[in-house]
């Protein structure tokens, strides 16, 4: 099964992202590749077309390669919901919310559906770049891992080491990873990569040398800082950042368990928008012109920090000034009356008051919704698609004015919820700024002026940048190598899914 796997000495040294490049650079060769990861932990996640969730770190991948996502692209997705927590999801479906004590127990039984979904990947494709999670020198997790080098030890495949020259001590990342290694896990590493060099990469050179002399290493290049690195979305919510510099100022509060925090991206490109995201401790700025709420993977948690935080506040003098706020899924739920988990499906049981904005009541259900929509915007007759992804039922008055008409077999369905004034306004799906009709019919609400962007093409363009490049700094012809990849050739070519706006909506992986 040819296929290479990309580990890091540490977190956040660049993995997600170079694995995204290599997929492009092996597509355009003419390789039929797909992405895999594992085990991902994120609430940043993508509904695929066979109707799971997947870390949206591997949509972007999947997109990389030219093809739609799919579930058996990240077999195991764990969505943090505490500090202690987490909801587990297996092949795309909800199985459990765990503590981490109790993950660890769960954990051996997950290697068969790991395996079960790469071996269906790689039955499929000349080539698999697959992703690891966190470091394999976090030794003391070695026992029954599937993230790293017990899937690598599963599965029979090379691993290229990433170490991160930006944060300092690269030489230690990698040389120390070695030293912890045992013996046959290292003998698995067939190269390292050095990522996010600034500055002129021939000052390295004898680090890199000393590197392959201590590890016995191949080394296959130093990457440069890549500058379009900001366009892409954070994989961790600690990596968010505010974008743009235009008069229309959006603001959103940067919640302790927010989720699927990419919706805002595609505002950021727009020269007549400034988007602010607002970091625990700061106040929600008076000057904004419309407050956005955007998703959690704990809704009635969120609340408690927004409260504790003083937003709440900050939100009801925005809308006593008139300005306008929107809430995303979870945001959604929490400008109505009340959330109400009677089951504890998110904590533990009971009732938390909402911000009291929309007259709706959100219960919670078991079921998790995940779809692909399709619908109309009711106020700008736009056609939009995305997805929705959430669990709850959002019911009460202000249902009677919704955002989207969502199209089904038994014909148009209600979605979402608005003040008799629409200056409030809640709603289920993401993935509605990706629509580029309906981000220039929204902007043009606010008297902004749209740019024309077309966003696909911006996520194309930004991946083929991603790829050439690691083709300029990078051996790409002995990672393929490595992989044991079947060569095609190089063949510079447009690589695309051939995917429609709502797919960009549900990978958007690409901009920011």
């Amino acid at each position: 099964m040819p296929a290479i796997m990309i580990q890091g000495a540490g977190s956040n040294v660049g993995k997600s992202v170079l694995a995204a490049g290599l997929c492009r650079a092996a597509a355009r060769r003419g390789l039929s590749v797909r992405p895999f990861k594992p085990q991902n932990m994120s609430n940043n996640a993508a509904v695929t077309e066979d109707g799971g969730e997947i870390g949206r770190a591997q949509a972007l991948q999947a997109m990389a390669c030219g093809v739609a996502p799919h579930t058996d692209m990240n077999p195991v997705l764990l969505k943090p919901e505490t500090d202690v927590g987490a909801q587990v999801v297996v092949q795309g479906k909800r199985v459990a919310t765990c503590k981490a004590r109790d993950y660890a127990r769960l954990k051996p039984s997950l290697m068969a559906p790991v395996l079960e979904s790469f071996r269906r990947l790689a039955a499929g494709c000349d080539l698999v770049v697959v992703e690891g999670a966190g470091s394999p020198a976090e030794v003391n997790l070695r026992a029954n891992d599937i993230a790293n080098m017990g899937f690598a030890e599963a599965a029979d495949v090379p691993v290229v080491l990433v170490g991160d020259i930006d944060r300092g001590g690269v030489i230690a990342q990698l040389v120390g990873t070695l030293a912890v290694l045992d013996p046959a896990d290292a003998a698995r590493i067939k190269g390292f990569v050095i990522n996010k060099f600034r500055g002129d990469p021939s000052l390295f050179d004898d680090g890199y040398r000393l590197i392959e002399a201590r590890t016995g290493w191949r080394g296959l290049g130093v990457a440069p800082w890549f500058a379009s690195a900001s366009r892409l979305p954070a994989e961790d919510a600690l990596d968010v950042a505010s974008g743009g510099s235009g008069a229309l100022k959006v603001v959103c509060p940067l919640l302790s368990r927010i989720a699927n925090f990419d919706d805002l991206d595609p505002l950021k490109l727009e020269p007549s928008v400034a988007v602010e995201m607002i970091r625990p401790g700061r106040p929600l700025p008076g000057d904004a012109d419309v407050v956005i709420l955007p998703g959690s993977k704990s809704t009635r948690g969120d609340l408690a920090f927004l409260r504790a935080q003083g937003w709440d506040v900050d939100l009801a003098g925005h809308v006593r000034r008139g300005g306008r706020v929107l809430g995303l899924c979870g945001g959604y739920q929490m400008l109505g009356r009340a959330v109400i988990d009677a089951d504890g499906i998110e904590g533990e049981p009971g009732e938390t008051p909402g911000l009291g904005l929309l007259d709706v009541v959100t219960r919670m259900t078991p079921a998790k919704r995940l779809e692909r929509v399709a619908a109309r915007h009711l106020a700008t007759g736009r056609g939009v698609e995305g997805y929705e992804m959430h669990i709850g039922v959002t019911e009460g008055p202000d249902r009677a004015r919704p955002v989207l008409e969502i199209e089904g077999p038994g014909g148009p369905r209600p979605e979402g919820a608005a003040s008799a004034d629409g200056r409030i306004a809640g709603t289920y799906v993401h993935g509605l700024f990706a629509q580029d009709g309906f981000r220039a019919a929204w902007l043009e609400g606010f008297g902004a002026a749209a740019s024309g962007l077309g966003y696909g093409a911006e996520v194309e363009a930004a991946l083929d940048a991603l790829a050439d490049h690691l083709e300029a700094h990078l051996d790409v012809e002995g990672m393929l190598a490595i992989a044991g990849a079947r060569r095609a050739g190089r063949r510079p070519q447009k690589v695309s899914a051939q995917i429609s706006p709502s797919d960009a909506a549900v990978s958007q992986t690409m901009r920011r």
